[in-house]
C-alpha cells in the first residue's frame, strides 16, 4: 500500500529542499571567492599571470554554477533544489548594495567631458544595438539586455535591464556570458592599440573607460595603460555606471507603454491602466539602488568612515557571486538554441561600433585634457 504525504510533510519537504538549494549556492559562492583570490597567486610568475589577475568573479561563479547544474541534473536533484537558488533575490539585493558605491556627486564634480561622452556613447551604441537587433529579428527582451550590456557597463546593466523588461534567466545568462567573452581580450587589446595609435593618457583612459563593459576589466586595462589613464578610465566608467537606473526606468516605460500594450491589443486582451502597468513592471530595486547611492554619498560627505562603504561593497560582491552561481545552476539552453548566431553577431557588431564611437568621442572631448 502506497503512503501519501500529508500537506505539512510536503511543506516540510519543500522547505528542506529549498534550504538545501540555498546551501548549494553558498558553497559554490565560497568556492568562487576562493578561486578569485587564489588563482592569481597560483599563476604568479607564469605566462598566465596577467590573464589570471584579470578574470572576474562572474567567470568563476557562472562556471561553477554550470558544473553544479550538470552534476545535480545527473543526480536528478536540480529541479527539487531549484526553489533555493533564488536568483532574482540575490541579483536585486546585490544591485541595491551596488548603489552605495556609486557616488552621485560624480555627475556634478566629474569632468564635463566624461558626462558628455557617457550620454552620447550610451545613446549611440544602445540605439545601434537596438536597431540591429530588430533587423536580425531578435526577441525584444534579449536585445534590450544586449543593448544595455554593451552600451553601459556589462553584466550589471544587463541585470538591471532584465528586471525592467522581465527577461528570462536564460537570456540574462547568455548576455552575461557574451559580456565576459568580449571583455577579457579587450583588457589587453585596448591598451596595446592606445600605444600603437600614440594616444595621450587622457584619451586612452577615456577610450578604455567608455568601451570596456565591466568596471573590473576597465581597472585592469587602465592599470596596463598607466596611472593617469586609469584615473580618467575610472571617472568615465563610473559616470556611465551612474546611468544604470535611468536606462532601467526608460526600458520599463517602453515595455509597459508600448510593447506590452501592443501585445495585449493583438491578443484581444483589455489593456491595464498605464500607471498601474508601469508600476507593476517597474524594477522596484532601482529605487533601493538610488536610495543607497544617495545615502552612501551623504555618508562620505559628512565624514563617515570609508571602511563602512568597503564592507558594503564586499557584501554586494557576495550577493552578486550568489546570483551568478544561481544563474549557472538554473541555466538551460532551451529557448536559446533557436537564437543561433544572431545574438553573437549583434554583440560583436555593437562592440565594434562601441570601439569606434568611443575612440572618436575620446579624441574630441579629451584631446586637450590634461591629467592633473
Amino acid at each position: 500500500m502506497t503512503e501519501t504525504k500529508t500537506k505539512p510533510e510536503v511543506r516540510a519537504s519543500g522547505i528542506g529542499y529549498a534550504v538545501a538549494g540555498v546551501l548549494v549556492v553558498i558553497a559554490l559562492g565560497a568556492a568562487t571567492r576562493f578561486l578569485e583570490q587564489e588563482v592569481p597567486q597560483w599563476a604568479a610568475g607564469t605566462p598566465f599571470a596577467k590573464v589570471a589577475k584579470s578574470i572576474e568573479f562572474p567567470v568563476y561563479a557562472i562556471a561553477l554554477g554550470l558544473i553544479g547544474n550538470f552534476v545535480l541534473s545527473k543526480l536528478a536533484l536540480r529541479d527539487a533544489l531549484a526553489r533555493g537558488f533564488r536568483t532574482e533575490f540575490f541579483i536585486k539585493t546585490g544591485l541595491v548594495l551596488l548603489g552605495a558605491s556609486i557616488n552621485l556627486k560624480v555627475l556634478v564634480t566629474a569632468a564635463g567631458p566624461a558626462i558628455i561622452q557617457a550620454l552620447l556613447l550610451i545613446t549611440i551604441v544602445f540605439g545601434f544595438t537596438w536597431w540591429l537587433g530588430g533587423v536580425l529579428k531578435l526577441e525584444d527582451k534579449l536585445r534590450a539586455l544586449l543593448a544595455s550590456a554593451v552600451s553601459i557597463c556589462g553584466v550589471s546593466a544587463a541585470i538591471a535591464a532584465a528586471g525592467a523588461v522581465q527577461a528570462k534567466k536564460e537570456q540574462l545568462a547568455y548576455a552575461a556570458s557574451l559580456v565576459i567573452v568580449f571583455a577579457l581580450p579587450s583588457i589587453f587589446l585596448l591598451p596595446w592599440l592606445a600605444d600603437v595609435l600614440n594616444l595621450s593618457d587622457a584619451v586612452a583612459g577615456a577610450w578604455i573607460g567608455g568601451n570596456i563593459d565591466t568596471t573590473a576589466a576597465v581597472a585592469a586595462a587602465g592599470a596596463i595603460a598607466g596611472e593617469d589613464a586609469l584615473q580618467i578610465a575610472t571617472i568615465v566608467k563610473t559616470t556611465q555606471n551612474a546611468l544604470i537606473g535611468v536606462v532601467a526606468i526608460a526600458l520599463t516605460a517602453y515595455f509597459a507603454l508600448k510593447v506590452e500594450r501592443k501585445s495585449a491589443s493583438q491578443e484581444g486582451e483589455a489593456a491595464r491602466p498605464i500607471l498601474f502597468q508601469f508600476w507593476e513592471r517597474f524594477p522596484k530595486f532601482v529605487l533601493g539602488f538610488i536610495a543607497a547611492s544617495i545615502i552612501g554619498t551623504l555618508f562620505l560627505q559628512l565624514g563617515g568612515d570609508k571602511s563602512a562603504i568597503t564592507t558594503v561593497n564586499d557584501l554586494r560582491t557576495w550577493f552578486l557571486i550568489f546570483a551568478f552561481v544561481a544563474i549557472g545552476l538554473e541555466f538551460s539552453l532551451k529557448g536559446l538554441r533557436e537564437a543561433g548566431w544572431r545574438p553573437i553577431a549583434l554583440f560583436a557588431s555593437a562592440t565594434v561600433v562601441n570601439i569606434v564611437v568611443a575612440l572618436g568621442l575620446a579624441v574630441v572631448l579629451f584631446g586637450s585634457f590634461q591629467v592633473s
